[in-house]
């Protein structure tokens, strides 16, 4: 019965409006971004010159996949948090909410079995979103910038990485992958949130709050030397495929970090949700 009942959260979840609030909003910026360099002297002169200050031709590298990179960067760092703690948040509150949890328990189904099976739900959501961001942003970028080369500049990071060929393909796709990770583990933080006696709007801005709260600090130079502590530092594990030379150790590092995130946050969530008298 696995299946099934995985099957019948994933048709709640997609059949809700407000998850594909997230993919609206990604795909409208992408686009007003595309265009904005395409129609735009400014954006593109200062493009051809961060290409041209590290060293390379910029008729090779302002391409489909440079653009599509340069505009995710930022949407990843701000409205990716927003979108899957806004799923996140509601998976779990907004039935509780609604009294629909209520009839669920009263089927034989154990509370972890069915946390679980919205958690991969949710996992799930997750990884479309991400794959669909970038499957979109190079489609829409093709049809005004040739194919070529892959330029990334990430200043905080001190990042300059330059690939061409079948390489910067392996790099933008690699990045998308391990982009899940951070999706998967906010989307947990907001759910671990929603199992609390709580709205659905609590949670979520409960867990954006979070996060914020880890980057500035993570962000602040004075506590550059505590980078490591903070969570917002293995979130980002995808930037290490725009290095020349990956940390395979530091990849594997944050990944066991966010594993041990994502564990904890479904125990407490569980432990919470558990406790909780909902069928009375």
């Amino acid at each position: 019965m696995l299946w099934p009942q995985l099957r019948n959260e994933l048709w709640k979840l997609f059949g809700k409006k407000r998850t594909y609030i997230g993919s609206g909003m990604f795909f409208l910026a992408q686009a007003i971004g595309i265009l904005l360099f395409q129609l735009g002297q400014g954006p593109y002169r200062a493009l051809v010159r961060d290409i041209e200050h590290a060293g390379f031709p910029a008729d090779h590298f302002v391409t489909n996949l440079t653009v599509a990179s340069f505009l995710l960067v930022p949407i990843v760092y701000f409205l990716l948090p927003l979108y899957v703690s806004l799923v996140g948040g509601d998976m779990v509150a907004k039935e509780a909410e609604d009294g629909t949890l209520r009839m669920i328990l009263c089927r034989p189904i154990s509370r972890l079995r069915l946390l679980l099976l919205k958690w991969l739900a949710g996992a799930i959501f997750s990884l479309v979103l991400v794959l669909s961001l970038g499957v979109f942003s190079v489609a829409l970028a093709s049809v005004f910038f040739p194919s070529g080369g892959l330029f990334v500049f990430l200043p905080l990071d001190q990042i300059v990485g330059c690939f061409d060929g079948i390489a910067a393909w392996q790099r933008f796709a690699s990045v998308h992958l391990f982009m899940t990770f951070e999706a998967v583990t906010l989307m947990s933080l907001a759910f671990m949130f929603s199992c609390f006696n709580m709205k659905p709007a609590a949670a979520t801005i409960l867990a954006i709050s979070v996060f914020f709260i880890t980057m500035i600090l993570h962000d602040m130079p004075y506590f550059h030397d505590l980078r490591e502590w903070f969570m917002v530092h293995h979130l980002y594990v995808w930037t290490h495929f725009f290095r020349a030379h990956i940390p395979w150790w530091r990849v594997c590092q944050s990944l066991s970090i966010l594993a041990g995130y994502n564990l904890t946050f479904l125990i407490i969530g569980y432990s919470v949700f558990q406790a909780r008298d909902i069928k009375s």
